[in-house]
């Protein structure tokens, strides 16, 4: 909701009536929203400070002490939650968490995630990158406010306040004068908030699937693979079992390198498009462009930077870069069975430089590695991986796909500022 049309509407006299496109069926005769700036209906919206002496004031128990990091898009993220003592939490009485509270991240990049204080965090304290924002809760739900200020509608508002876009921070004044539209009871706002909720729980449910299957992944290339110094892997197909160990060898037995070529960065597309190639650089994909530098299939090594080491598989035509390193298969080695090689190889410890740290060719193709003896172990392998590749895959995009609806279904619940009747 626009700041300047909350304040012609006061200037008017009168608050502006609001309708969403969707309403649930037990309301459609209901009367209009209403917008109100959002220090009207709460008690509180503060946060709190970081203690003197920062981390050594940490504890493993004791109260929560909430950062910007614990606070993401409407979850909350505990795994490294610190705590501190109860002798140190009362010199922050005023920074304390109730249940229910909506805790809101004012500043840094992070700046705009909220989340709902639940019974994990309740009694804990948060420093001064977290915003307490306590409703009154008769007047505006917890959970309704929490799903508004993630919409599209509520960032909206959050980044007109952030100078250029840099999204540096919000002072508490701003934070009290953000508009938010309220149906006429609270049984609405719960309606709304009950069904964004439901829709949160499935894809956190997808989340976590997804996340499980990459750790399957994860686990299953550790014994598929031999240990470093090992020639036989932990888990091998049954017809492979008494096989021969694999063989002993360095990386340029299994593959030619060689960097790719230099392309200027105003060549580079942010969007796909006709006459355009993917361009792959240290990090992976940089965007595209109208040259290509290689047709088929081929791992990428990046090669330049904090993420050097990390591999990509290339396919089609594709422009490769000079910090990306491509890897062509010996004669007898596997295309896909060489990606996956690359990955559980863990490259980016043969790293060099602390400014920037960089691969080079030279030391990749002294990296050791064990080779399987039949090149049909090495494609069933690759099969097996592939395979649980494109189970991720698609399980990905049924979550991306919750991730749409929601936010289909929040620019239906919520009424949109250009609704406002003059």
């Amino acid at each position: 909701m626009s700041n300047k049309v909350i304040a012609k509407t006061m200037e008017q006299g009168g608050k502006p009536g609001l309708k969403p496109k969707l309403r649930f069926p037990e309301f459609r005769d209901a009367k209009d929203w209403e917008v109100d700036p959002l220090g009207s209906r709460v008690t509180k919206v503060g946060s709190g400070m970081t203690p003197n002496g920062g981390e050594s004031n940490y504890k493993r128990s004791g109260r929560p002490f909430v950062r910007s990091q614990n606070v993401g898009w409407g979850e909350l993220i505990l795994d490294d939650v610190v705590f501190i003592d109860d002798e140190l939490h009362t010199t922050f009485a005023a920074t304390e968490v109730r249940l229910h509270d909506v805790l809101l991240n004012i500043t840094g990049a992070s700046i705009g995630r909220s989340a709902v204080a639940d019974s994990r965090i309740a009694g804990g304290n948060v420093n001064q990158h977290v915003c307490i924002i306590r409703s009154e809760e008769k007047a505006l739900i917890p959970t309704f406010l929490n799903q508004y200020l993630l919409s599209n509608y509520g960032q909206s508002q959050i980044d007109s306040f952030q100078a250029g876009g840099n999204r540096q921070g919000l002072n508490f004044a701003q934070v009290r004068s953000f508009s938010i539209p309220l149906p006429p009871t609270t049984a609405e706002q719960e309606k709304i908030a009950n069904c964004l909720t439901s829709v949160d729980e499935l894809i956190a449910a997808q989340a976590r699937k997804v996340d499980t299957l990459k750790a399957h992944k994860k686990g299953l290339m550790q014994q598929l693979f031999p240990r470093e110094g090992e020639t036989i892997p932990r888990l091998r197909f049954p017809e492979f079992q008494n096989g021969p160990e694999w063989n002993e060898r360095t990386l340029v037995s299994a593959c030619q390198m060689q960097a790719g070529k230099f392309v200027s960065a105003s060549d580079i597309q942010d969007e796909a498009g006709e006459g355009l190639y993917p361009c792959y650089g240290g990090n992976g994909l940089r965007g595209y462009t109208k040259t290509y530098t290689h047709s088929g299939k081929y791992p990428l090594i990046g090669r330049q930077g904090a993420l050097c080491g990390n591999v990509k598989l290339g396919s089609g035509q594709f422009h490769a870069t000079e910090h990306a390193v491509v890897a062509t298969p010996q004669n007898g080695i596997d295309v896909d069975w060489l990606f996956y090689t690359l990955d559980v190889l863990n490259l980016n410890q043969y790293a060099t430089g602390q400014a920037q740290p960089g691969l080079s060719v030279d030391v990749l193709e002294e990296v050791s590695l064990a080779i399987p003896d039949q090149k049909s172990e090495q494609l069933k392998i690759a099969r097996c991986l592939a395979s649980l590749d494109g189970l991720t895959t698609a399980q990905t995009q049924k979550l991306e796909l919750l991730k749409t609806h929601k936010k289909g279904l929040m620019q239906q619940l919520f009424p949109s500022p250009e609704e406002v009747e003059a």
